[in-house]
């Protein structure tokens, strides 16, 4: 599985605070393996980000994507609940 990142994730990835990243790139990991890995607790978004899904990387960080018909991936957006779900 390949993961690309839009702009906009990298902008508000920059910005996280050192251990989040950290945590980030662990889950990362695990998600590559299972992207359904019950520590991830990956969901379905409904309404306006209905084509998207999210996996925690935290208590209150979630990674929000994209699933791609080849099952590559793109990372849409970083940060904390309130942050990310409209």
């Amino acid at each position: 599985m390949n993961i690309y990142k839009l702009p906009r994730f990298d902008r508000r990835y920059k910005k996280l605070p050192a251990k989040i990243k950290d945590r980030a790139e662990e889950r990362e990991a695990i998600f590559k393996l299972n992207p359904f890995d019950l520590r991830l607790e990956t969901h379905k978004l409904h309404g306006k980000q209905k084509d998207e899904w999210s996996y925690s990387i935290g208590y209150d960080y979630r990674i929000m994507f994209i699933f791609l018909k080849n099952g590559d991936v793109i990372y849409t957006d970083v940060g904390t609940h309130d942050e990310v779900y409209i």
